[in-house]
Order: structure tokens, then sequence, then C-alpha cells
């Protein structure tokens, strides 16, 4: 039997080999770190979460809450590591992330058909293989890839948020809270910084006028607002001064919304409210929900010790800005993932358009099903565009190309119901999806035999 290549230890190259592996396929997972690094990652683990440490919503109906169940019924080995690794953050899945991606690698690399490679790979694989490299993809891979397939690459930037020790955090100015109290602990998931109209205009302010990082002008030249694009930020991630750029009120409205968090000790809501996020099962480390940036790191603690309750905030990691690289999709791929002129090679994770970590765990997991049907010499499965997973990839797949930018799941892809009632609120209408994806999935899985063991 043929030996699948992985290129990628991150979320999607990680369940991609799970999957094939499970599926009696023995996998050679290429991982390049820790020989050569990223700007973004900083431990050599596999499935490390770069950005926040939540996965998503974990209410059933909604988008993230959808995809999340179907990994549950497609038995995802990342999910079941999520789950032994959760932290307290309301109807959010959150994890401790060293915790999650130490548990990964040690699944993996204990696997007796996965053999883990730590070395990077230059060229363009031979099939079968599955390319899961991220949007950090090497230079060398990324003209490899290029030469093959012909196509130009889609350039974006994406961002990461600070984290703050949290014996630095005043504890007399903040307060415990989730939206509405729907959280999992009695005090509330996070600590909420409140800001008044004045602090709020000031942090505004001190946001928009505060010094970047300058980015390199072989690279990309950025202009504030616009949209996704080459050379463009992804809308689903702006740095909090961009937005704060687009209007005054634009973080009050997003991020900084102080719906369902009334001060306790007031019993009034601020104007805005700065979340925080936990990051550890020991609750030593706090990230700041919302606030990737590119702000000079000096600008970072000036702009950021003004929110009330940080003015002795200790940064264990400031915020930063990388490049991420995308393929054409709509040009090169099949719903299933593999390559439309090269059926023997799948793509999957952030590096064919799909954002969020849920949607990268989806399509590694799909795209390790189709591998090892491959190589088994079955039929390749497209999920029903009433999945989310199979409303993703079709999203990625039939978009025209000059329309294409990163996309995560929401339930605006999803094929809607055709009987349903146009008197449904949002809420029911959410519910109907949901069950009805659940229930075609189910259905799938058993006409196809997707699953293993």
């Amino acid at each position: 039997m043929e030996k699948l290549t992985v290129i990628g230890g991150g979320l999607a190259g990680s369940e991609a080999a799970w999957q094939a592996a499970e599926r009696g396929i023995k996998v050679d997972l290429f991982e390049m770190r820790p020989t050569n690094t990223t700007g973004a990652h900083r431990t050599n683990d596999l499935a490390e979460l770069v950005c926040s440490n939540s996965l998503g919503s974990t209410l059933p109906d909604r988008a993230s809450g959808i995809l999340l169940t179907e990994l549950q019924s497609l038995h995802s080995m990342l999910i079941q590591c999520a789950q032994e690794t959760v932290l307290p953050a309301g109807h959010s899945l959150a994890v401790d992330r060293q915790q999650f991606s130490r548990i990964v690698t040690q699944k993996i690399e204990s696997h007796p058909r996965i053999n883990v490679i730590r070395e990077e790979k230059h060229e363009f694989p031979r099939s079968p293989a599955i390319i899961a490299s991220g949007p950090l993809t090497s230079p060398s891979l990324t003209n490899s890839i290029k030469n093959e397939t012909g196509s130009d690459h889609l350039f974006f930037y994406d961002a990461i948020s600070p984290s703050i020790l949290a014996d630095s955090i005043d504890h007399s100015i903040v307060y415990r809270g989730s939206r509405y109290g729907k959280g999992t602990t009695p005090e509330g998931d996070y600590i909420n910084c409140p800001l008044n109209q004045t602090e709020y205009d000031h942090l505004v302010f001190d946001l928009v006028n505060a010094k970047r990082h300058q980015l390199r002008k072989f690279e990309v030249d950025i202009d504030i607002g616009v949209k996704a694009g080459h050379g463009s930020f992804f809308e689903g991630c702006l740095p909090i001064e961009v937005l704060a750029a687009r209007n005054p009120k634009s973080l009050a409205f997003g991020p900084l919304r102080p719906v369902g968090l009334r001060d306790p000790r007031t019993n009034k809501r601020p104007h805005a409210v700065v979340q925080l996020r936990q990051e550890d099962q020991e609750a030593t480390t706090f990230n700041m929900v919302g606030f990737q940036t590119n702000l000079l790191i000096s600008e970072q603690k000036r702009v950021f010790q003004t929110i009330p309750g940080l003015q002795k905030a200790e940064f264990t990691r400031y915020g930063q800005m990388h490049r991420n690289t995308y393929i054409a999709s709509p040009v090169l791929l099949n719903p299933s993932l593999m390559l439309k002129d090269r059926p023997g090679i799948c793509f999957a994770g952030q590096i064919i358009g799909i954002e969020g970590y849920l949607g990268n765990v989806a399509s590694g997991l799909l795209a390790g099903i189709n591998a090892a049907r491959l190589i088994h010499s079955d039929p390749l499965i497209e999920l029903p565009q009433t999945t989310m997973l199979g409303a993703l990839c079709h999203a990625i797949c039939n978009t025209a190309l000059e329309h294409f930018q990163p996309i995560k799941a929401n339930l605006g892809i999803i094929q809607q119901p055709l009987d349903l009632d146009p008197r449904a609120n949002k809420r029911q209408r959410s519910g109907l999806i949901a069950q009805i994806s659940s229930n075609h999935l189910e259905t799938f899985i058993e006409a196809n035999e997707l699953l293993y063991g």
C-alpha cells in the first residue's frame, strides 16, 4: 500500500494525518519546526494555536457550533483533545493552548502508523499527499506550489492579540462576568475592564494615532479600510487600530460592546468593556479579546496600559502581524479538496482560504478521509451543502476568483431548507438549519461508512 505524505503539522495537517492513519494508511508527516521557525509560532509542538485560544461558539445553532457538532460526529481527534483541555469561556470552546498542542503532539508521535519528520519539505510532493502547510508556508515550498499549479497566490495579513499576566491586572478595578450571565462559572468566565465615555474616547484616539510597524514595500501597500484582496487585511480579523479608525463607535459596537456586562459593584453598564479571556488551566495568563494589532511594541505597552485595570499590565506576548498566503482555491480545488488536475494531491487548512480553528480542523479531517479513500481505491466524497463543512468546501471552490477571500463558517453559506417558514425568527431558522445539518450528516456518514474503528 502507498504511503501518504502530509506537509504541515498544524491543525489541518495533524487531523489529516490522524484520520488517514486510523484508516490503515502509513503517513509521513513533515513539520519544519524547529529546524525552521516562523514569526508567529512559539513552540515546537504540533497543532499550536497561534492567535486566540478559543475555537469558537459551542451553541448548537451557531455556525461554529454546527461545525463543532459535525466534527464530533466524524470523530475528530483534535476536538477530543480540545475537550480534554477546556477552559471556562461561556459558550466558547476555549482551551489551554499549551496543554492542547502537547496532547495532540503526544497522540500523533505515538501513533504506530504516523512517522513525524522534523524537516522542511521544499518541493511539491508526489501523489498521494496532503499539503497543509498553512498561511506561513516557507518561500521554497510556496514557489514550488506556484510552479506546479501555474496559479498566482493571494496574500492577506492576519494579526495576533497580546496576552497579560493575571497577577499584573488590578482586580480592584476589573470585574468577572459573562455577557448576560451565560458563562460556565458562577462569577463569570471573562475579566472585564470597564471604560466610561471619556476613557473610551481616549483609547480610540490613542489607537488611531499610535505608531505601527511598517510593512515592507515589496510585500504590499495597505490603506485603512480596504477590503480583503491582494495585499489586504482579512475582514474577519482586522487590527484593533484599523477598526478604530473606520468609525469612533466601531469598537463600542464591536469587540468592546458592553451589552450584558453590568458592573456588579455599580449595577450599571459601562460605556465599553475590554474583555480578557483565560489562556491556561492555572489562569496565570489572559489574552485581550479582539485586540489583534500591528502597533509597535512600545506603543502597545503605552496604549494598552491606559485601559482601566491594566495600568501595570505585564505582557507575556505582544500583538503582531504576519503575512498569510492562500492558493486560488476556486481555480485549483474540487470540494473534495483534491486538485482538479492532480487528483492525488489534497490541500487543507488556511492555505485553501478557510479561516477559523474549527474550519481548519474540519478541512484536514476531510482531506485525510479522502486521501485514505484514494489509496484504498474508494470513491472520494463531497459532503452535502446542507452541512457546514460541505458548504465551506463548496464556497471556497465555487466563488468567482475576483471575489475570493478567506471565509469562516457562517450560516449564510449553508444550503437553506426549502420549506423554511418565512415567519420563523432568526433563532428558529438557525435551529432548523442545525437540525437538518445534523440529520443529513448522520445519513451521509452511514451511507459512505466514514467512521473508522
